[in-house]
């Protein structure tokens, strides 16, 4: 099948110098959406021609697929109309398979629906349609009366009582191909728009005895589009209540459907719980018996086996380990690994750093570049000062090591199985196992010393 997808639109409503198709929902680019529903098209061995037809803002549009060399781009200058668009992909098209043609800036199609219009056209015309309570703004499909479709009539050029129809057309088009090269050859810009409308070749299959099928969407949210930052927040909630119907279907908890913002890939296993206001970004796994607290931010972490994730963490590239305990107000950098049964509390952050199973960090500390042993606690306030100024350099804390409040491991530095380092020490030397290290100033009482006074 060839796919041509129309990407060249400027979105003056959208008031932004990046190209419409760019702007995200749910966390990736509205075009995005489209190449991977597109993706989903292809039966196994079939081969699917993609041909992406850009102009403003062509050379960021390209860019940012620059890692996708499958992807064919055409440019559209200037730009002329819909029909006009698909004309200038017609030389990368084989004749041999029908061409789909689709919208960068109409993210929420399904792949099931597209199945159904290309099966209904089987070799001959099949348009996406929908039904509207208000149509206004949009074509016209216009019928006879037995139901075939005769022409679709944009609202500009519409009579009063075509514009009384409910019936839409969405662009969303499927046409035998060596028709398509033969029906744009023939459009006319002669219209209200003075553009040359795709639209118009149902007219010239119709005169042709093509038959043409309208396949009715059954969600009217898969065939709209973007024009402003108002449509494009309207389809982003429309996004995220799939998104949390798909959770809930598997068995997910949410405590509010309308309050999750998944922007990537959610997984989750039986019995996970999610309250409310939790952004998930990138890849996120929730393993079975998972609790998620409200108001977090996951970002490409997976969350073991009964953890309970406390309110207001912000967790990025973590593997947590099963019945774990983080937050609340906790933070992981990129690169924690968290072993079973650890504890994170409040105000605690955890940098490119490893945790084994029963370690504790409970409140108000750093840890970062470290290797840390089991059943290890570390008290509130210390700090494993990983950087000189310069350079990063690894603290290694071995099984059973507790470090009391407020103390400093300037790294790189090695603590012993079951050593103790006490409260308000600064550690620079390695420190040995099963021992009391005791590194802090002597404490004194100056019996002479007067506070100074302020001079008026």
């Amino acid at each position: 099948m060839n796919i041509v997808i129309l990407a060249a639109g400027l979105g003056k409503r959208m008031r932004s110098p990046l190209p419409k198709v760019l702007h995200p929902v749910a966390g990736r680019p509205m075009l995005s959406h489209v190449l991977a529903t597109a993706a989903e098209l292809a039966d196994a061995g079939d081969e699917v021609r993609t041909v992406i037809v850009v102009g403003h803002g062509a050379e960021r549009v390209r860019a940012a697929y620059s890692d996708r060399p499958e992807l064919q781009f055409v440019l559209q200058e200037p730009q002329l109309g819909t029909g006009h668009a698909v004309q200038q992909a017609l030389p990368l098209l084989a004749d041999s398979v029908p061409t789909l043609v689709l919208y960068g800036d109409v993210p929420l199609v399904r792949a099931a629906t597209l199945r159904r219009l290309v099966a209904a056209a089987g070799p001959a015309v099949g348009v996406l349609t929908v039904r509207l309570p208000d149509p206004h703004g949009y074509g016209r499909v216009v019928r006879d009366w037995h139901g075939n479709v005769l022409r679709i009539v944009e609202q500009k050029d519409a009579s009063e009582e075509e514009r009384r129809i409910d019936e839409v057309n969405t662009g969303i088009v499927v046409a035998p191909t060596p028709k398509l090269r033969e029906w744009l050859a023939q459009l006319s810009n002669d219209n209200a728009q003075a553009e040359y409308y795709l639209t118009d070749i149902v007219a010239r299959a119709v005169a042709d005895r093509v038959k043409v099928s309208a396949v009715i969407a059954e969600d009217a949210a898969e065939t709209l589009g973007v024009n402003s930052k108002a449509q494009l927040a309207q389809l982003e909630r429309m996004a995220q209540d799939r998104s949390a119907a798909a959770l809930m279907e598997v068995g997910v908890q949410l405590a509010d459907p309308a309050r999750i913002d998944v922007r990537g890939t959610l997984t989750a296993g039986t019995d996970v719980s999610i309250d409310i206001g939790c952004v998930f970004e990138g890849a996120v796994h929730l393993a079975d018996g998972a609790r998620i607290g409200p108001y977090n931010v996951i970002r490409d972490c997976t969350i073991g086996a009964g953890t309970e994730v406390l309110g207001f963490c912000y967790l990025e590239s973590a593997t947590i380990g099963a019945n774990a305990r983080i937050g609340p107000f906790a933070r992981t950098r990129p690169d924690v690994t968290l072993a079973d049964e650890v504890h994170i509390g409040n105000f605690v952050e955890v940098k490119n750093s490893t945790l084994a199973a029963g370690s504790k960090a409970n409140h108000l500390a750093y840890v970062g570049d470290a290797t840390v042993g089991a059943r290890v606690n570390i008290g509130a306030g210390t700090i494993v000062a990983n950087y000189d100024g310069a350079n990063k350099h690894r603290t290694v804390i071995e099984d059973d090591v507790h470090t009391g409040s407020n103390s400093v491991l300037v790294a790189p530095i090695q603590v012993g199985a079951g050593a103790t380092v006490a409260a308000g020490s600064t550690v620079i030397e390695r420190v040995p196992a099963g021992k009391l290290t005791v590194a802090r100033a002597r404490q004194t009482t100056l019996d002479t010393w007067t506070r100074p006074v302020k001079r008026k």
